[in-house]
């Protein structure tokens, strides 16, 4: 995958943020981020919760995306080393990863396909 959550900062409060390091240039927007649990067994749940799909931007290998999870607008800042972190927020109105069992999942999309749903009368 190219890209990877290094980790969760400030979870639980007003500027909670996840940082994700782009290994190999590609599309985040080809990214989703999931709030999810464990189970009983230690694995990854399959209830998850709060999805956020990245809107379609080209990132480069050694740039940073970091998620808010509160409101704000989508910017990017050129680090000194010629790097770029972009910035992306959520919009929620509350905290996502405010317990000790929470599982922050990204999951990479190569395809995808929607079908809108027509009421049969």
């Amino acid at each position: 995958m190219n890209a990877k959550i290094r980790k969760i900062i400030d979870n639980g409060h007003n500027d909670e943020r996840i940082l994700i390091d782009i290994l190999a240039d590609t599309d985040i927007g080809k990214f989703l981020v999931l709030d999810t649990t464990y189970t009983s067994a230690g694995e990854v749940s399959n209830k998850v919760r709060h999805p956020y799909w990245f809107p379609d931007k080209v990132v480069k290998k050694g740039d940073l995306v970091v998620l808010y999870t509160k409101k704000g607008k989508i910017s990017s800042a050129e680090n000194k080393d010629g790097t770029t972190t972009h910035f992306f927020y959520w919009g929620l109105d509350s905290n996502v990863w405010n317990n000790d069992g929470d599982c922050a999942l990204l999951l990479h999309i190569d395809e995808w396909q929607s079908h809108k749903v027509s009421i049969s009368k």
